[in-house]
């Protein structure tokens, strides 16, 4: 039964350090003219913040959905915090899709806003 109460003890104390992270979604761009032109999309939740130089960031890494068998994964390490207002931002995020069935996709999103229902 001790090692059930550290354990719940370890996980408040890990609760109480946590940060935020955004909801995200989107489409990627057409793949180039030799390839059939497609659409993946995607969505999830980002990790927690990383805290760096000038603010924070955070590491966003999902699968678009499928198209014909096949699909992508999607890795990026956000921009800094964009302010929107009343204390609340969001994150600017680019890149390319890994390269699979002899094409990529570049994409380009911003995050959902942070905390979309908390109090000013």
């Amino acid at each position: 039964m001790a090692d059930c109460d550290n354990q719940r003890k370890d996980n408040q104390r890990k609760i109480v350090a946590q940060t935020h992270v955004h909801e995200f979604l989107g489409s990627v761009m057409n793949p180039e003219e030799k390839v059939e032109p497609h659409n993946h999309r995607f969505a999830g939740i980002s990790s927690e913040a990383i805290f760096v130089k000038g603010g924070h960031i955070h590491e966003i890494l999902t699968n678009v959905d499928f198209y014909e068998s096949h699909l992508h994964e999607l890795g990026v390490s956000t921009g800094l915090q964009i302010p929107v207002g009343n204390n609340r931002h969001v994150h600017f995020a680019y890149g390319t899709t890994t390269f699979n069935f002899n094409h990529d996709h570049n994409f380009q999103f911003a995050t959902l806003i942070d905390d979309p229902i908390g109090e000013d």
